[in-house]
């Protein structure tokens, strides 16, 4: 099944400075159909306005990637971590037994950011925070890992849950092909561009949520930049 949750359908929150679409139920929002995608509990959609974000809160027991999009978005903790993550490049945070963190712009023009939130195998465990540059050109026409429970074996960054998280920017007329395991649960978002997923088409900034596909093949139908998860 591929289930196209287009842009307009999202849950929606905004305020002065934030502006915010939910593939998935999320503070205010709730929808009983959109509780999340196998172990996939959040996807957010968020722009930051310039000089603002969200001050210290706390998490725990979830593994959270943030890709951003456009922009900057800089992070600190309580763990004394703290660091600056630019457009194309992905940060992790393993809240595991608890942390708290603040995500600031601190740039002169608006931050996109998606965040992405899912579930750990297992509760508890000492929480940690690290970054990593995903070069645009290394991701050109293919799925490229940003986040896996399995880095050796997959690349990106390390979490705590059996899934991967990836990333591809493909131009117009090109098409990549993915294999999932079955059982298991994909969710795709476009940054930019509209793709097909297996013929049905995916705008820019829409969802598709995928189960017991033998093979998917994307196709960009316009210059396009995704982020595909595949969970348990």
């Amino acid at each position: 099944m591929i289930d196209i949750r287009s842009f307009d359908s999202l849950g929606h929150f905004q305020i002065d400075w934030l502006n915010a679409r939910h593939h998935f139920s999320f503070g205010q929002y709730h929808d009983p159909a959109r509780m999340g995608w196998g172990a996939l509990r959040v996807w957010n959609d968020d722009e930051i306005q310039p000089q603002s974000g969200f001050p210290p809160h706390p998490h725990s027991d979830m593994e959270i990637i943030t890709y951003v999009r456009d922009g900057a978005i800089s992070h600190q903790d309580s763990l004394g971590n703290k660091g600056r993550t630019v457009a194309g490049d992905v940060q992790v945070m393993s809240a595991g037994s608890g942390i708290r963190h603040a995500e600031y712009n601190q740039e002169d023009e608006l931050t996109r950011i998606f965040q992405i939130w899912i579930q750990p195998e297992t509760r508890g465990g000492e929480p940690r925070w690290d970054a990593m540059a995903f070069p645009k050109d290394d991701r050109a026409g293919q799925l490229v890992v940003l986040a896996s429970g399995s880095p050796d074996r997959d690349g990106g960054l390390m979490i705590r849950a059996d899934a991967k998280v990836m990333g591809a920017t493909l131009k117009a007329g090109q098409s990549i092909t993915y294999k999932p395991e079955p059982g298991r649960f994909q969710y795709l978002a476009t940054t930019r561009g509209t793709v097909e997923v297996n013929g049905e088409t995916v705008g820019a900034r829409d969802g598709a949520a995928i189960r017991d596909v033998d093979t998917l093949t994307l196709t960009a139908v316009e210059d396009a930049e995704l982020v595909l998860t595949d969970t348990r």
